[in-house]
Parts: C-alpha cells; sequence; structure tokens
C-alpha cells in the first residue's frame, strides 16, 4: 500500500494543519485557529511568514506592535470565546520571544488556551552563536525559549520537521482539555522551518475537536450530596470554570431549587447577572460584605471551578475553621485543595448529577432570605458610594457608576491590575452573563488594552456577544502597555479606553503606607522627580490622538457621562482621560496575607506586624 504524501517544508505544514482544526460554537463549525498576531524578525519571516501568506482568506495574521500585548490580545480572545476558539501570537527569536513569557505566565494562570510559536536557533548549530542566542556554555541545547517551560502547560522544540506530526496533535488536546487547559509552546528551529518533508495526507484532514466534559465519579457525588443534604447554611462559590464549562444557567436553576445563595470570585464574576435572585455578591478580598459574612457563616461550601486563590480565600481567613468544603473541578490539582471532599469533572455534568443525587433536598428557607438581606444592604453602600457629589475629583467608584449607567447589556467590562480590580469587582453590576473580564489571576500590568482589542475580534463571530469591549485602567498601567490603541486604530476595531489619572500607582501605594510604610517610589509626588510638587502628567488625549484614537478628557461625571455615550455611538476607538482619586477606595472586609518585616525602625511597620500576625492566627490549615 503506497501511503499519500505531500511535501511542505515544516512551516508550511504547521501552517496547514492548523488551518484544518475546527470547532463548533453555537452549533457552527467554525476554525478552532481563528487567526495569527505575529511580529517577524529574523527567527521566523523567511520561512513562517512565506507559510502564512497565502492562507489569509483561513487564518488572518494580524501586525502585533509588542510580542506581549499581541499575546496578550490572544488571551482576552480566548476569555471572551470561552476557551472555545484559539488564537496564535508568533515571534522571532530572543527578546522577541522572552517578550511573551509574562503574557505566557497570564495564560498559565488563568487556564487559558493560546498557542506561542518562536523562532529558535539552528538544529545543526552550524552557525553559532547566531543574532539573539544566548550561550550557555555547559549546554548548548539551552536557547531562550527554554524560559518559556515554567508558565506553559505544554513545551516542544522541533528540530526535525516529522516531530510536528506528534507534536501539534498534543499541543491542541492540552489547550482544549478542562484539567490541563493553557498555553502551549513551540520553538522552531530556523534550519527546521525551511526543510521539505513527504508528509502524510491523511495529517492534514480536517478535524473537529470536541472539547471534553469529564463526569465525576458516582460514589463521590453521592458523598458530596450526603454532606449537602447535612448543612444548616451551605454557600455556593463560582469560579471561572462554570463560565467555561458553559455551565451559567445550570448552576442558576440549581442554586435557585435548593435555595443556596451563590457568590461569585473574581474570574467568576459574570456567571450570573448581578440582579439574579440567587446571587449575593463577590467574594473575598476584593468582595462584598454580603459574600463574606454568608463565607463566615457557611458550614459546607460547594466550590465550583475556582483555583480558591488568596484574593477568594482572605489567604484563607475567610471561612469557619471547621467549615466543610466540596471542591467541583474538571482539575484534580484544584479539586483537592484544603481537605475538600474532591469532586473531579466538568460542571456543568456534575451540577447534574448531583442535582439528581440530592433528591428532595432544599435548604432552609432562612438562608435566601438572609443573603438576600445582606446584598440589599451591599447595593445600598455601593449606590452611596457611586452617587455624585460636589468633591472636584470623582472617585473611582463613581466612575464605574458612570460607565455602568451608560454601558449597554451586552457591553463587555475589562480590568486588571492596580487598584480597578478591587472597585469593579464590588461595584460593577453585570447586565447579562459573561460581559466582565478582570484579569487577576496574574494580576497583569498592561493586560487591559490588548485584552480590549481582542475582545473586539471575539465580538465578531459565533458566541460574540456584539457588544462594545469597554477597557478601564489607571495611569500606570497605561503607560506600561498602550501600542494596541494604535493596533485598534489600524484594524477598526471598536472599544472604549477609560483612563482613570490618579498621579500614579494607586492602590500599591495604599497597601504600602497600610502595613506602615511611608508612601514611597509609588505615587509621582513621592518619586525621585524634578518636581514633586507639580510633576509632568502625561497628557492622554494628545498621546492616545497621536495612535490615531479619539481622544477625550471628562472634567467631571457629567462629561465623562456624556464621553461614554459619544464613545459607544462611535465606530473606532475611543480614548477616555478623568483625572480620579488617590485616597478614596470601596471598603472591603476580607484580610489578605502579605509579608512585613519582623523587625523595622518604623513604629508603623511595627504595628502593622502585630495586626498580621494576628490575620496569620485566623487562617485555615491546608492539611
Amino acid at each position: 500500500m503506497t501511503r499519500k504524501t505531500v511535501r511542505l517544508t515544516m512551516a508550511q505544514a504547521l501552517v496547514r494543519y492548523l488551518c484544518n482544526q475546527f470547532t463548533e460554537i453555537e452549533g457552527e463549525r467554525v476554525p478552532l485557529f481563528a487567526g495569527v498576531f505575529g511580529i517577524f524578525g529574523h527567527g521566523n519571516v523567511t520561512c513562517l511568514s512565506e507559510a502564512l501568506e497565502p492562507v489569509q482568506d483561513l487564518l488572518p495574521t494580524w501586525r502585533g506592535q509588542n510580542e506581549q500585548t499581541m499575546a496578550l490580545a490572544a488571551i482576552g480572545f480566548a476569555k471572551a470565546k470561552k476557551r472555545r476558539q484559539i488564537m496564535v501570537a508568533a515571534t522571532s527569536i530572543g527578546p522577541g520571544a522572552l517578550n511573551m513569557v509574562t503574557a505566557a505566565g497570564v495564560a498559565m494562570a488563568n487556564r487559558l488556551p493560546v498557542l506561542l510559536i518562536a523562532g529558535d536557533t539552528f538544529a545543526n548549530r552550524l552557525p553559532d552563536p547566531v543574532l539573539q542566542q544566548v550561550e550557555h556554555f555547559g549546554d548548548p541545547t539551552i536557547t531562550a525559549n527554554d524560559a518559556f517551560k515554567s508558565v506553559v502547560r505544554y513545551w516542544d522544540r522541533i528540530v526535525l520537521p516529522e516531530q510536528l506530526l506528534q507534536s501539534l496533535p498534543q499541543a491542541v488536546a492540552t489547550m482544549l482539555d478542562p484539567a490541563d487547559c493553557g498555553p502551549a509552546f513551540i520553538g522552531l528551529a530556523q534550519d527546521t522551518q525551511e526543510q521539505a518533508y513527504d508528509y502524510p495526507e491523511v495529517f492534514f484532514a480536517p478535524k473537529l475537536w470536541k472539547i471534553p466534559r469529564p463526569r465525576a465519579d458516582r460514589d463521590t457525588i453521592a458523598a458530596a450530596a450526603r454532606l449537602l443534604q447535612g448543612a444548616k447554611t451551605p454557600l455556593i462559590i463560582s469560579g471561572g470554570g462554570v463560565r467555561y464549562s458553559l455551565a451559567n444557567a445550570e448552576l442558576a436553576d440549581f442554586a435557585a431549587k435548593r435555595g443556596i445563595p451563590v457568590v461569585e470570585t473574581i474570574a467568576g464574576k459574570g456567571t450570573l447577572s448581578h440582579d439574579h435572585p440567587v446571587h449575593a455578591g463577590p467574594i473575598g478580598i476584593v468582595g462584598s460584605t454580603s459574600a463574606n459574612a454568608l463565607a463566615k457563616e457557611a458550614d459546607v461550601v460547594l466550590a465550583i471551578g475556582t483555583r480558591l486563590q488568596d484574593f477568594t480565600t482572605g489567604s484563607w481567613t475567610a471561612f469557619a475553621p471547621d467549615a466543610q468544603f466540596i471542591s467541583v473541578n474538571a482539575a484534580r490539582f484544584d479539586a483537592v485543595k484544603h481537605r475538600a471532599l474532591s469532586v473531579v469533572g466538568d460542571a456543568r455534568e456534575t451540577i447534574a448529577d448531583l442535582d439528581a443525587a440530592l433528591a428532595g433536598w432544599v435548604a432552609e428557607p432562612g438562608l435566601m432570605t438572609r443573603a438576600k438581606t445582606l446584598f440589599a444592604a451591599w447595593n445600598t453602600l455601593i449606590d452611596e458610594l457611586q452617587a455624585p457629589t460636589n468633591d472636584p475629583v470623582p472617585s473611582y467608584a463613581q466612575v464605574v457608576g458612570v460607565l455602568n449607567k451608560v454601558a449597554g447589556p451586552h457591553d463587555t467590562l475589562i480590568a486588571a491590575a492596580g487598584g480597578t480590580p478591587g472597585e469593579v469587582v464590588k461595584g460593577w453590576k453585570v447586565q447579562t452573563p459573561d460581559t466582565f473580564d478582570c484579569e487577576f489571576g496574574f494580576s497583569c500590568m498592561g493586560y487591559e488594552i490588548p485584552a480590549g482589542w481582542g475582545c473586539a475580534m471575539a465580538q465578531e463571530g459565533p458566541g460574540g456577544t456584539s457588544g462594545t469591549p469597554i477597557v478601564m485602567l489607571g495611569d500606570g498601567t497605561y503607560m506600561m502597555a498602550n501600542s494596541d490603541i494604535y493596533s485598534a486604530a489600524l484594524t477598526g476595531h471598536k472599544m472604549v479606553v477609560v483612563v482613570c489619572d490618579n498621579g500614579g500607582f494607586a492602590v500599591i501605594n495604599r497597601l504600602q503606607q497600610a502595613k506602615g510604610v511611608p508612601g514611597f517610589n509609588n505615587l509621582l509626588t513621592d518619586c525621585r522627580v524634578q518636581n514633586r510638587e507639580n510633576p509632568r502628567h502625561v497628557d492622554f488625549v494628545k498621546h492616545a490622538e497621536a495612535m490615531g484614537a479619539r481622544a477625550v478628557k471628562a472634567e467631571g461625571l457629567a462629561d465623562l457621562e456624556a464621553a461614554m455615550k459619544e464613545a459607544l455611538a462611535h465606530d473606532g476607538i475611543t480614548v477616555i482621560s478623568i483625572v480620579s482619586d488617590a485616597w478614596k477606595w470601596v471598603p472591603g472586609d476580607a484580610d489578605w496575607d502579605v509579608g512585613v518585616p519582623e523587625i523595622s525602625s518604623f513604629e508603623t511597620v511595627r504595628a502593622a506586624r502585630k495586626a498580621q500576625d494576628k490575620i496569620r492566627e485566623e487562617q485555615r490549615l491546608g492539611v
């Protein structure tokens, strides 16, 4: 029997394989790989670009401005698609590749799929050392690309063209596995990219990938049901895994049927609309007093699709010491944390199985009544903090209130590091499920604008909400990564970027001073600058206009509301700058464990250390 083959270079084979992978979204067959964000250099421009150029109708390539931010855009796309469709980020060797390592960490921490492809050195080593090659004297196999190993789920270096036959299916399967989902990295040796090989034609046969839904062990489901049936004050924590399992409706119905309040993690916020009858607010350090009160009172906590990060658990001080956990997660690693009854399985399928096992059981009726009372009090506080005042400089809460008021039901709020996450997690009222993206698994400054670009792309295809990404960030974050304002202006994608100018890194200044250290090197007035009394502030309007955006400076809340309405009616990208207060924050009542010096010349630090020791005395032991 003669095997049918097709002779292609390794780079051509890679691209042809990607073009023939498919998935289904809302019943429609679509490419699994929606496109490529690329910056070409000497490690990929002569071979990979040659392979990509002829397939632009199948696998469009978008020019990035920075390797890190184009990979962040790919991550924002994956979030908006709820992990059902993937973007590629491709770069040359050396600094281009290393620029993507931070983005790989974002995808790794948030369990999000993105395919990272970088050029590499020569497999034959004949021209060594090549441009941008780092040399390890005792191990010539190490290149800059080894830096990805700690921040990806799958890593490979292709030094023979036939290695693609095994590597590519494994990379795709990893990115689509609910338990192992995360970034995959493939390094392409420069000389191997050019080499031709007789690939089996069957390797390029179109393949429709299905995301698996593993079912939990029946005995474990029964044990979880018994534990819930004995509970007096159960609580459900909804994490990002619920959203990626597409289990929003199933969770809402289950909670309503069983009378159990639902609180949300940062990644899980948006599982439910804000006004859903079972919703009791966000939990944890940037959470609500309502959710945190319910957590303290809970005797059984049903945690679904969450890795139980410290901002969710209050560094494990948020719960009663004897509270019992049922942890439902596709990943065994997450499900076994903190002595939980481990239920390893898909969120949607497990909710259905657990519901069946509970038979006629319903939680005590007073539980939901208490949750509603607590949540109503929290909402009253948020409304008061967001109400306009005569203060010359608005607070973050007031800015959030205006954006929320103007936003349409399908517009997506995007935030990440700095002071914004606490304010939007606490104060943003989600109108429609899956319209909220706060990247706080890695807390990556600079995620916001590129993620807005990626989200705008995701809205265009199946599963998109057809809404507008609204990016909210601080001035410090804006200065870290703003070049994708230019990207969106070039490509014509619509989004609104709201820059809260509070004069530096305000929220970390808050933490610094809360732990007793005098304000230092965070706010511009505390930095080594020429004029501390009047440091040079960035003119964000001129800066954004220079990159092709429509830009406005809002002189207060009324101006902000008008500017937002105009921006949402505008087809392109709009940047709105508003001066905001660096000292006013929505209060929180959960604890956080951070390092505080055991000894210090500052009395304020010594006092903060004593307070920190008391927090640690309240921590739930992990074993």
